[in-house]
């Protein structure tokens, strides 16, 4: 029998119904005019959907018609609910969705846990939302495709490039880092906060951006660091706050949308 991490925030976050599902995402991705090619990497938010989904869409509707030669995500963000030293791996086959079960790439994570930074932590993943919050996405966009999710910890930028580096491949590989920006600041602050934190990304600036500026630093901090050492871009497409897309403005959580091409 296969060792499925079930759905911890559905009905909190995003829907658990199907249904109700597929119609909120069917309308956040059509709301996204996008003919760009599939990049290679993206970071993207990891909030409820009614906040952050938008932001997500504005990343996820590239893929739609150009992901057929998609068959395997890296997915890589924080770990909020336990302290994790390294990256962690779930001991976990299969991952649920109210969409149905994704098969995880077993051979490509028992690869990486050859690293010593690496290792497995089942609780750390059970009630993680940063990396559930994204497989209803990447299963309305992709077809057939498997997952390799990461938990990033107390993990320094070369040791996250490393386990990207192993991972990168080629054209089949798509790399997700799940990161928001600030976090409960004023509008005003949060989205200033914000702008500087898109150029920083931008400018492959990775020792500027720390756990205040984005949650999803470390994760983050890694994917710039290989982006630099291999001369690639990574390109804002979407900037907003919680205040853009939902809620009161006094106190705002900020999502980015970051893609980067090879």
């Amino acid at each position: 029998m296969k060792n499925i991490r079930e759905p911890a925030v559905a009905g909190s976050f995003y829907p658990a119904d199907p249904v109700a599902l597929q119609t909120q995402l069917k309308s956040m991705l059509s709301a996204v005019t996008a003919n760009n090619p599939p990049p290679k990497a993206m970071i993207l938010p990891h909030a409820g959907y009614i906040f952050s989904g938008p932001v997500a869409a504005s990343g996820y509707a590239r893929l739609i018609g150009n992901a057929g030669s998609i068959s395997r995500v890296i997915l890589l963000g924080p770990a909020h609910r336990k302290y994790v030293k390294g990256l962690a791996l779930p001991e976990a086959t299969t991952f649920g969705s109210p969409l149905g079960n994704i098969p995880l790439d077993v051979e490509a994570m028992q690869h990486i846990q050859q690293l010593p930074q690496v290792t497995t932590d089942t609780d750390a993943h059970q009630y993680e939302h940063s990396l559930e919050v994204h497989l209803p996405f990447l299963q309305s966009v992709l077809q057939n495709f498997t997952l390799v999710p990461i938990l990033v910890g107390d993990a320094t930028a070369h040791e996250v490039y490393e386990v990207i580096e192993q991972l990168w491949g080629g054209d089949e590989t798509l790399i997700i880092i799940s990161s928001d920006l600030s976090h409960y600041h004023d509008y005003v602050t949060a989205t200033q906060l914000d702008q500087a934190t898109s150029r920083a990304i931008e400018a492959l600036a990775f020792e500027d951006i720390d756990e205040h500026r984005a949650c999803g630093s470390h994760p983050l901090d890694g994917l710039l660091l290989y982006a630099r050492l291999h001369g690639l871009s990574v390109k804002t497409i979407d900037l907003r706050n919680s205040g853009d897309t939902a809620g009161p403005r006094d106190r705002v959580v900020g999502y980015g949308a970051f893609v980067l091409y090879e």
